[in-house]
């Protein structure tokens, strides 16, 4: 692997901005790793959506709410919690509180396995 097409070790602000703020976006800037920034107003959801051949972290910073995954009772969370949505979930995220809802998510492909 040439040093050019190495992955670069890199500092990202993520404080200010829009209320959706990509930080990582994966190839070519990581391994397929993606995260980003998420800020929702009282009563604001994120939309439904599938995590796929991924599984996702959510790491709340502030605010309180609910993950809604399919199959399974809603996640409350709340800042300084962590959530984990494994692959293959249709999820949705909501703030159910009264302040703005603040996390940061992290998605990364599932790698494959070798059967036994």
């Amino acid at each position: 692997m040439s040093r050019s097409d190495e992955k670069r070790p890199r500092v990202i602000t993520w404080m200010g901005g829009e209320s959706y703020l990509p930080l990582l976006q994966g190839e070519p800037e990581t391994c397929g790793m993606r995260s980003g920034r998420v800020e929702l107003a009282p009563g604001e959801e994120i939309g439904e959506h599938s995590t796929g051949d991924h599984e996702e972290v959510l790491v709340v910073i502030e605010g309180a709410g609910q993950v809604h995954v399919d199959g399974h009772d809603p996640l409350v969370i709340e800042g300084g919690r962590v959530a984990y949505i494994p692959p293959q979930s249709t999820h949705n995220v909501r703030n159910t509180g009264q302040a703005t809802l603040r996390y940061i998510y992290v998605v990364a492909p599932v790698a494959a396995t070798d059967a036994e």
